[in-house]
């Protein structure tokens, strides 16, 4: 069963909460003509009125126009100081549920303020091209034990949203989607769980000055048609460097798919940007065990970064947990494709019966039109735990986007699996790595990497293809490339490299058919 938000784990809570404190400089909501003179105004920006697919462009420009402010929060003291525990024990009435009686194929659902989440987030929902404000209530809410007495019924806002639908039966309202903390949202696919997220916007990822989190302060849900699959709702973003308009079109099923659109208007110059950002979490895995001590053969989110270049080129990048602060950059224009995958199904390869890494969604990007030149980038935070994301992924722009401009660009994310194979194509179904010497320790590491067609073509084995494996540094040797029984028509390649002096080393592997059978080129960071 899908995991709720209040039964999901510690890390998943404190991973989006914790970048949300993080960001310091995030405000309330309120009106855009007094941003820059007081911080004591009501909220007012998902309010009664006519609503378009303009509105909320139309506010994010003019909130552009204004110094950005950072109002301090307006939450009651009863909830400044709740612990997790408290916070948990605050639970959202399903009949409380925004159409909860109209026998719609959707329904909305409000988190409450508190904990990390003190900053009020405006909501409004949309029909036949009026806006409606959803005004805050003690009545939505089941209050436990451990919650303090006296939390007042006023519109103090709440803490995000989400949705559910009939992903898994058409007789039960899964969870599908969540917005809640910065600009953090996440989503499954039909049969799984919750595990990597997506961000709006993000900025100076894993600079030295600090990480900037846009904030989605107000959201516009329109009213989903009683025959329809989709769900349509409108986000307001702000930061210090910039206001944005978003527009969410979301599909659930395998995969859940969300058409978006956005527009930013920055107040200043964007140099250190990401779009259509993901955020992960690797511990460990088959390439990556040195100095583990746990029953489990791997812990992941995501265990992959794949991408097809502008070229249609293929490449899959294995994720790891570097000892060091990695950042990887796959310089390329018009890419169609990127994400963060979790390719590993096999239970038997994680063994956890309460995480079940094995039903984690995997985040394929796909860009609508052309996204110009820039590099896909690789965030590699070193933890020694599982309890922190420290995988994120993006696309960064080679070109400024100027202060006083408006930069509009859209994708579709896709919550599932992999994206569409080429039928007899040869993917990377496996990365091992391990010492080379079988007399004992050895500054030599043995790379192991198994391909196999996920849709082979019946009558058309494939014959044996050559390897070219390439390093950036030290000396590669003993390749070998055997056929892989265990994989169907799979292939292994076995190398060794000897890293001489290098303490980082770039490795790249093609594999070349006969047939001319694509197959996705194996790229690598291995660091000592």
């Amino acid at each position: 069963m899908t995991e709720t938000p209040y039964q999901i784990s510690r890390r998943r809570l404190l991973a989006s909460a914790g970048a949300f404190v993080a960001a310091a400089a995030i405000g309330n909501l309120f009106p855009v003509e007094a941003m820059a003179q007081a911080n004591s105004v009501a909220a007012s920006l998902a309010t009664d009125g006519p609503f378009t697919r303009s509105t909320v462009a139309e506010i994010a420009r003019r909130l552009s126009r204004v110094p950005f402010a950072a109002p301090s929060s307006r939450l009651p003291e009863v909830l400044q100081n709740l612990t997790y525990d408290q916070y948990r024990d605050i639970r959202f009435k399903p009949e409380a549920s925004v159409w909860a009686d109209d026998g719609l194929p959707f329904k909305l659902q409000l988190f409450h303020p508190g904990f990390y989440f003190k900053e009020p987030i405006e909501v409004a929902i949309v029909k036949e091209g009026q806006a409606k404000h959803l005004p805050y209530s003690t009545n939505m809410f089941d209050f436990g034990p451990l919650v303090p007495k006296g939390i007042p019924d006023t519109d103090m806002g709440f803490a995000g949203i989400r949705v559910h639908g009939p992903i898994n039966s058409p007789d039960y309202f899964d969870e599908i989607v969540v917005f809640q903390g910065a600009s953090y949202f996440r989503s499954v696919g039909r049969g799984q769980t919750y595990g990597i997220s997506a961000r709006g916007l993000a900025i100076k990822t894993a600079e030295p000055e600090g990480e900037e989190f846009p904030i989605f302060r107000a959201f516009w849900v329109e009213t989903p048609v009683k025959e329809g699959d989709t769900i349509v709702l409108h986000a307001l973003l702000d930061s210090p460097s910039t206001s944005g308009a978003y527009r969410f079109t979301i599909r659930p099923g395998y995969p859940t798919t969300m058409d978006v659109e956005a527009t930013l208007f920055p107040r200043v110059d964007l140099t250190k940007v990401g779009l259509a950002a993901g955020t992960s979490m690797f511990f460990f895995g088959s390439n990556d065990r040195i100095g583990i001590d746990d029953f489990r053969p791997e812990v992941h989110d995501s265990d992959g970064l794949l991408m097809v270049n502008g070229r249609g080129e293929r490449l899959w990048r294995p994720i790891s947990n570097p000892t060091t602060l990695q950042i990887s950059a796959f310089v390329d224009a018009g890419p169609r494709g990127f994400g963060l995958m979790q390719r590993n199904r096999v239970f038997d390869n994680y063994e956890d019966l309460e995480a079940s890494y094995e039903a984690r969604p995997s985040l394929w990007v796909e860009p609508v039109g052309d996204w110009g030149q820039g590099a896909v980038t690789l965030v590699e935070i070193p933890t020694n735990s599982e309890v922190h994301d420290n995988i994120v992924a993006y696309w960064q722009p080679k070109d400024v986007i100027a202060a006083g401009t408006e930069y509009a660009f859209a994708y579709r994310l896709s919550w599932g699996g992999d994206p569409n194979y080429v039928p007899g194509g040869m993917v990377v179904a496996g990365t091992r790595i391990g010492r080379a010497s079988l007399d004992g320790d050895s500054p030599n590491r043995r790379f192991v990497i198994d391909f196999f067609p996920p849709q082979a073509q019946e009558g058309h084995p494939s014959k044996e293809p050559k390897a070219t494996v390439s390093t950036s540094k030290g000396k590669i040797t003993n390749v070998v490339v055997m056929p892989n029984p265990k994989l169907g028509e799979g292939w292994r390649v076995n190398f060794e490299l000897d890293p001489e002096d290098a303490t980082m080393v770039e490795l790249r592997v093609v594999l070349q058919f006969p047939d001319e059978r694509p197959a996705e080129t194996w790229v690598y960071r291995w660091t000592a």
